[in-house]
């Protein structure tokens, strides 16, 4: 009988993790956030509000959204009643539709990411996959894995109920899994149907419930993340230097969100924004004192946009130029608050605006830049990327 010590063991990548190919996705609904207080409160029967609706309406104005996709439309709603109620049994009818929606949305990204990639899907060997809605068994990451043609032999990994921060959670587990597995490419899919699981009418008890309506957006992004890239087969975009997470101190009740039977309900602290941008300066001194980096303007910006005073915080905090976040804001004001989807679709509009402009490198012609995910806990994921230069 042989031993555990004659098992062979997975060598290790010789480099550092790069993200390969990026990949997003958003429903084909749109809604004008300009006129989306009137629409909101049509939809759900509430029109005798009035005092509340001009409330939303000064949410909606205030959020610097443009425009959000949004899976939640009249026929759901007519064909659902209890999902435009405030608080009414729904979690049926809303994953009805969720849990078919959120592996279709990821494939359509991930299809995206592939194609750039430039490689068969047969030749990834995991699955990262992170959803907030739609929890099921078995769960997205085996949909999408057979609706792709991965590997029957794929490992996958399911993260459900994660919240906003885990835009960064995905990087962290990817980066291991890549370096820890030579010759690993990982495939990971965000897709979030947030808008639609926490979709529900207005109540004058609950006035946080109004600051999702407003700002929650529904979409996916895909990224194949790998170290060693091939030469000429493979072109890194960014690499994922270093990454941590950190739940900071005596905040685990200032963002909050609960699953519940009509559907999932979001709470939010007015203090948020100054919570985190008061913890963000130790993180990032310990994230880029190895780097000698200690001047945040000089590094390019990635944090989770939870809204305009979350954005509105952390610069004023951290003295940040005004084109330190104009990536993110852009975004933000195209897709609204996707949760884990956020900062996926804003390392996409970095890279591309970067060779837009026709900067040197994909982090807006800087080096070194963070990737800030926030979410319930608080929880804050920090990634340090590197820009990749852009070929001429």
């Amino acid at each position: 009988m042989g031993s555990i010590a004659e098992l062979p063991m997975a060598e290790k990548a010789s480099g550092v993790a790069t993200v390969m190919a990026i990949g997003t996705a958003s429903p084909t609904q749109v809604v004008d956030q300009s006129t989306y207080a009137d629409k909101y409160f049509k939809l759900t029967d509430s029109d005798h509000m009035v005092g509340l609706k001009d409330k939303f309406k000064r949410l909606c104005e205030k959020s610097m959204i443009k425009k959000r996709h949004v899976y939640m439309n009249e026929e759901i709603a007519e064909k659902n009643p209890n999902v435009r109620a405030y608080m009414a049994p729904s979690l049926d009818a809303r994953h009805d539709v969720i849990i078919p929606e959120v592996p279709r949305l990821g494939k359509e990204a991930a299809v995206k990411a592939i194609a750039e990639w430039g490689q068969p899907a047969s030749s990834i060997t995991h699955l990262i996959f992170c959803a907030t809605g739609g929890v099921d068994l078995p769960g997205a990451d085996f949909h999408v894995s057979r609706m792709l043609g991965l590997q029957p032999s794929v490992k996958r990994y399911m993260l459900y109920q994660q919240g906003c921060f885990a835009g960064g959670t995905v990087l962290r587990l990817a980066k291991d899994l890549a370096e820890n597995n030579k010759g690993a490419r990982v495939l990971v899919i965000n897709s979030e149907l947030i808008a639609l699981i926490a979709f529900r009418g207005p109540s004058l008890t609950h006035l946080d419930n109004l600051v999702g309506q407003a700002m929650f957006g529904d979409g996916a992004a895909a990224l194949i993340v790998g170290a060693d890239p091939v030469p000429t087969l493979e072109k890194p975009i960014f690499e994922i230097s270093w990454t941590g997470q950190t739940i900071l101190p005596e905040c685990s009740t200032a963002i909050r969100a609960h699953l519940r039977e009509s559907g999932m309900t979001f709470h939010l602290r007015p203090e948020v924004p100054a919570l985190i941008a008061g913890g963000l300066d130790k993180i990032l001194t310990e994230a880029f004192h190895p780097l000698g980096i200690s001047d945040w303007n000089s590094i390019f910006w990635i944090p989770h946009p939870g809204g305009p005073a979350i954005l509105d915080q952390v610069q004023e905090t951290l003295r940040l130029k005004n084109e330190r976040l104009s990536t993110t804001r852009e975004v933000l004001s195209q897709h609204g608050n996707m949760s884990s989807a956020s900062v996926l679709f804003i390392l996409d509009e970095m890279r591309r605006k970067s060779k837009k402009e026709g900067l040197p490198t994909t982090g807006e012609g800087l080096d070194y830049g963070v990737l800030f995910g926030f979410g319930p806990g608080i929880t804050v994921e920090t990634v340090v990327l590197r820009s990749i230069p852009i070929d001429a």
